[in-house]
C-alpha cells in the first residue's frame, strides 16, 4: 500500500499507468514539465510525492526541481481535495462587494479555511485571484465530478444555503 495516498499496490501501479501516455508524449520534450504536472493533476486530482518521484524516474528531472515547480504555481495541489472544490473569488470587484464576508460564512458553515478540506472530504476551499465574473460579484465556483457551477451576487445566507443543498445531496 502506498503510505502517502493509501492506494493498494495494484491500484497504485495502475494509476501511474494512466500517466504513461502523457509521459510518452511529453517526457522527452524540453520545457514540458508543467504540461506533465497539469496532466498528472487532472488524472489524480493532486500531485502526490509518489507521482512526483515517478515523473522524476520517467523524465530524468530531479524530484526537487519538480517539487519546486509544483509549489511555485498556485494551480498545483499537493494534497487531495474534497469532492467539491469551492473557488472563492478574491478579485477587486468581489473584494469590494464582500468576498471576505462570503469567506467568513463558508468558514462558519464548513469549519474550514482557505486551502483546507472538510473532515468528511466533501469540500475544499480555495481562494482564487479572479474568476472573471466581476459583474456577479461576489462570486464562487464549485467544481465537482459533475462539472462546474458558478454562484453570483452572494450573501452570507445564500452561500450557506448553497452549501447546505450540496451537503443534502451528498
Amino acid at each position: 500500500m502506498c503510505e502517502k495516498c493509501g492506494l493498494q499496490e495494484e491500484n497504485y501501479v495502475a494509476d501511474f499507468k494512466e500517466l504513461a501516455p502523457v509521459l510518452e508524449k511529453y517526457g522527452s520534450v524540453q520545457g514540458s514539465l508543467i504540461t506533465i504536472l497539469q496532466n498528472a493533476q487532472d488524472i489524480y486530482g493532486y500531485l502526490s510525492m509518489d507521482a512526483i518521484n515517478y515523473i522524476s524516474q520517467q523524465t530524468g528531472i530531479k524530484p526537487a526541481k519538480i517539487y519546486g515547480v509544483a509549489t511555485f504555481y498556485a494551480q498545483f495541489r499537493l494534497q487531495p481535495i474534497g469532492k467539491h472544490l469551492i473557488m472563492l473569488c478574491k478579485g477587486t470587484a468581489c473584494h469590494v462587494n464582500g468576498a471576505d464576508l462570503i469567506e467568513e460564512a463558508i468558514t462558519e458553515h464548513l469549519d474550514i479555511r482557505d486551502g483546507e478540506t472538510t473532515e468528511d472530504g466533501l469540500f475544499t476551499l480555495n481562494n482564487v485571484a479572479c474568476l472573471g465574473c466581476c459583474s456577479l460579484a461576489p462570486v464562487m465556483m464549485i467544481q465537482s465530478a459533475d462539472g462546474e457551477e458558478t454562484y453570483g451576487n452572494l450573501t452570507k445566507d445564500s452561500v450557506k444555503k448553497v452549501l447546505a443543498e450540496i451537503q443534502a445531496r451528498a
